[in-house]
């Protein structure tokens, strides 16, 4: 192996750094940056690609004529690139969906990732006016920790102990649940279970319709895990991509198809709305659309519609 200057190795270590980040690398740039010749950096990017060929990996170091500079080539960036962190920061301010004092960190943890660091400070001024008047939610709970651990309880099948505050009736229950799955949707975080010892088919009333409870994660008041393990049939296995495509309300109740006309303006933003329709014909600019949807809460969105719904079955 042939000796490499300090110097020289130093600078392929930042420069693989920035490449692996998804970086673009100008050779002009470098060179004022290092205090060295244009030259000097080809050689050095020269010795990155003979290296990376050595050692059998994929990548390599190329050069591209239509962004003017080195990029790394052959396997994905190792971390997201800017626009990827921008985008994800408007999702999570946008969701409402945690209190300032659990978002903003990691909102900065995400900006901090940012490369190089002009664009650092280019996507702190597109969020800072967001994050400025960021509204929390009104339940105001840390809500992380609890959900890891229920996460690490779904995981592991362990039956959990909570006690629960609900809308209405006794103000706290507690139940022995059965957890499968922790969900997001408009402004709340879930946990879908099975009450143990509940008789799930006489509850929902069509054998093989067997849905969980759903729980808002911020109104769980306390909870334990315990060492207790249950065990679901593959067969009524919960499949939360599934559940999920149908469950848009968060609302109780059975597995239902419903069919409705829909005259409005934007029949897109009815099948992103719910993700199980069909349209079933169109005529004169009228859908007919059938959806399957859990819970009751599909009557209150279609009653939201207005003029532009009516439902048909």
């Amino acid at each position: 192996m042939n000796y490499i200057p300090e110097a020289k190795s130093s600078r392929l270590l930042v420069f693989y750094h920035r490449l692996t980040n998804g970086e673009i690398l100008s050779k002009a740039e470098l060179a004022q940056e290092f205090g060295v010749t244009q030259r000097s950096i080809q050689r050095d990017m020269e010795s990155l690609r003979c290296f990376l060929a050595e050692q059998g990996q994929a990548e390599s170091v190329v050069y591209d004529r239509e962004k003017k500079g080195y990029r790394l080539s052959g396997s994905p960036p190792l971390r997201m690139s800017n626009s990827e962190i921008f985008a994800v920061c408007k999702i999570l301010l946008e969701s409402r969906s945690l209190c300032k004092e659990e978002m903003m960190p990691i909102l900065e943890k995400l900006v901090d990732c940012c490369v190089p660091e002009s664009n650092l400070r280019t996507v702190e001024r597109l969020l800072n006016n967001e994050k400025f008047h960021y509204i929390e939610p009104h339940h105001g709970q840390l809500i992380l920790d609890t959900m890891w651990e229920l996460g690490q309880a779904v995981q592991s099948q362990l039956v959990v102990e909570i006690q629960y505050e609900r809308m209405q009736g006794p103000p706290l229950v507690t139940r022995r649940v059965q957890p499968v799955g922790i969900m997001f949707s408009e402004y709340y975080f879930y946990l879908t279970a099975f009450i143990e010892d509940m008789d799930r088919e006489e509850r929902h009333e069509h054998t093989g319709n067997l849905l969980p409870t759903i729980y808002r994660i911020d109104r769980i008041r306390a909870f334990q895990i315990t060492k207790d393990h249950f065990r679901i049939p593959y067969r009524d296995r919960f499949e939360e991509g599934e559940f999920r495509k149908r469950v848009q309300f968060m609302y109780g109740g059975t597995l239902r198809t419903v069919r409705f006309t829909y005259s409005g303006p934007s029949i897109e933003a009815v099948l992103d709305r719910l993700p199980t329709a069909e349209i079933l014909k169109e005529e004169d600019g009228v859908y007919t659309v059938q959806a399957e949807v859990f819970g009751k809460g599909i009557d209150m969105w279609l009653r939201s519609q207005g003029e532009h719904v009516s439902l048909v079955e």
